[in-house]
């Protein structure tokens, strides 16, 4: 006959304190553990019967409350671990068809599957950073970090592990992907971790961005200009979806200060003013600046409305007393110099 769960609301009542064990996981106190602890004694109580009923058990491990007993017990009859007799016999015994029982290799796929939080230290990632420093992660275990918990039956490690060789050789493609992409990875990548994953990538991009601008020195030629913009603005050329109008300060010795975001959109005079421009370059104290932007498209050739913009930008900057060093076009994979174009 089909087993039927136990009605726990047939069970008596008693004190709710749980049976208390040493530390399961070592230095993890946290939900997952104390659950561990309290399982283990009553599923080594229940191993250690041939044939008994549930009273028995939960009498053996008072104080813990009878319905969590029924409760664990429920689990192995469902999991086909415990059989029982016809309606007249109350008795429990072992489904010795189903193989060997094994207390922790139960609670492990219960309870803990291969949860981050008990594997040993040196295998988990947050520990491995501080103690070796995140340049010695592999990149499942950054990602493992970014994910940060798990789902029942995958741990955080897991998606990491999932994420990365799906990714291999082409990492740099994780940016470009969706959430259903990688949610159809690992189920552990729900909203929560793929704005992690997200907003990690970017912050990585932004500052290497900065590091790149801060590596040049000068830019006193059109090729100067050009190299620097094929570097700073790469990703632009490579997935601008919309037109980005930038500006880059630079001091009396013609070194970078910093590059500002204007505008996104279609470039015409009425967005691109003169008074947006200049600012940044005021509040830099900026001597000179570079203008920038891209068209998506990946033609650099300029449209009528780009030489207007520059030409206004040229005027307002003789008034001001900053100076346009040169006006870059971004396509994909080649750039335009208005200078060099004759349009400067």
């Amino acid at each position: 006959m089909a087993d039927q769960p136990i009605d726990e609301s047939q069970t008596t009542p008693t004190q709710s304190t749980s049976f208390g064990l040493d530390q399961v996981a070592g230095d993890s106190v946290n939900s997952v553990t104390q659950r561990y602890q309290r399982y283990l004694p009553v599923v080594q109580c229940v191993a250690e019967q041939v044939v008994f009923e549930i009273d028995e058990i939960q009498q053996a491990v008072q104080p813990e409350r009878p319905a969590f007993v029924t409760r664990v017990v429920n689990d192995l009859l469902k999991g086909g671990w415990l059989l029982r007799g016809d309606n007249e016999d109350k008795r429990l015994r072992w489904n010795v068809a189903r193989g060997p029982f094994c207390v922790h290799r139960w609670l492990d796929e219960k309870l803990l599957g291969s949860q981050v939080k008990i594997k040993p230290q040196q295998d988990r990632p947050r520990e491995r950073l501080l103690e070796v420093g995140v340049e010695s992660l592999h990149v499942a275990e950054l990602l493992a970090i970014l994910v940060r918990s798990g789902r029942p039956g995958e741990s955080a490690v897991e998606a990491g592990q999932k994420i990365a060789r799906h990714f291999q050789q082409r990492l740099d493609r994780l940016p470009l992907a969706t959430r259903l992409e990688l949610k159809n990875i690992s189920k552990a990548v729900d909203v929560t971790a793929y704005c992690q994953i997200m907003a990690g990538i970017e912050l990585g991009r932004r500052i290497a961005a900065l590091a790149g601008l801060r590596s040049f020195v000068r830019i006193n030629s059109t090729q100067d200009a050009i190299s620097f913009c094929q570097q700073h603005f790469q990703r632009l050329a490579e997935d601008g979806k919309q037109e980005q109008f930038h500006v880059v300060t630079l001091d009396t010795k013609r070194q970078v200060i910093d590059a500002h975001l204007i505008t996104v959109g279609t470039l015409d005079s009425s967005l691109v003013h003169p008074r947006e421009v200049f600012r940044p370059a005021i509040r830099d104290a900026a001597s000179a600046i570079l203008l920038a932007h891209n068209h998506p498209s990946g033609d650099p050739t300029p449209s009528r409305a780009d030489l207007a913009v520059t030409q206004r930008l040229v005027e307002a900057g003789k008034l001001i007393g900053i100076e346009i060093l040169d006006h870059i076009i971004i396509g994909n994979p080649t750039v335009l110099s208005l200078r060099a174009n004759g349009d400067l």
